[in-house]
């Protein structure tokens, strides 16, 4: 699949989109592609691919297969290292996680995935990725000098700092299975001042949270741990909420 961002920031012109996040440690390449094909019932306009640790890169290429042959959504890998690369996929978010205290997680890994990524030829978006707190499982592999949940100036610092780089987007992470999302106050803050895309995770677990990140001024949302945990009709609902929202958010 070609022009996978600019297909998506086409979708993100008139509304708020979705996408559906699989992690290839926490079920084999087949249920992979059962959950994949729950987020496209569901009505999610693409699936990240990736986790915060290591994968052998085997178990990537498989779950990306299943996932393409469950759905014809775009496969996005949001690898967390030069080693789970795939040239299966249709897409990759080229992100550095710009507050980590290890260098390995703002340019080495980077560098190290540069050539594969070139030879794989995959559609490469650069992305600012900003953890807050809690953080959980990512914040602790990825060396995170956490983000206040309201510390609105260090967020904004960062957003404006991955857009005056040149960074396609910026994803404000809370990390996966976080108890609650993102504060509206601080995504409305980091809205208000970029023109590229604002990407939102961890915590939305409910249309209520779901519809209120949207409202706050997020682009597109990202859920995984909610659909493992609470099927495909609570998910369902979630989307649902996101489009709905999106006559709010000004979309």
């Amino acid at each position: 699949m070609k022009n996978v961002w600019r297909k998506l920031t086409n979708v993100v012109c008139r509304r708020a989109a979705h996408l559906g996040l699989i992690d290839p440690d926490k079920q084999s390449p087949e249920e992979a592609g059962l959950l994949a094909g729950a987020f496209s019932r569901a009505g999610s306009d693409g699936i990240m691919v990736g986790g915060s640790t290591g994968v052998d890169p085997r178990i990537t290429d498989g779950t990306i297969l299943e996932i393409q042959r469950a759905t014809k959504l775009p496969t996005i890998l949001f690898p967390a290292g030069a080693a789970c690369l795939s040239p299966h996929a249709d897409a990759l978010f080229f992100m550095s996680l710009l507050n980590s205290r290890d260098r390995r997680f703002l340019i080495d890994e980077q560098r190290r995935g540069a050539p594969y990524v070139k030879k794989f030829g995959i559609e490469a978006i650069p992305m600012g990725y900003i953890v807050f707190e809690p953080g959980m499982r990512v914040g602790e592999v990825g060396r995170a000098d956490l983000v206040g949940r309201t510390d609105i100036q260090r967020a904004v610092e960062y957003a404006l700092a991955a857009e005056l780089f040149g960074m396609a987007c910026v994803y404000l992470e809370s990390g996966s299975g976080a108890p609650k999302p993102l504060p509206g106050a601080t995504i409305k803050a980091v809205r208000r001042v970029l023109s590229i895309p604002v990407i939102v995770g961890g915590g939305i677990t409910t249309p209520d949270a779901a519809r209120k990140v949207v409202e706050a001024g997020a682009d597109i949302i990202v859920t995984g741990t909610v659909a493992e945990r609470e099927g495909e009709a609570v998910l369902a609902d979630i989307i649902s909420a996101v489009r709905k929202a999106s006559g709010a958010s000004g979309k």
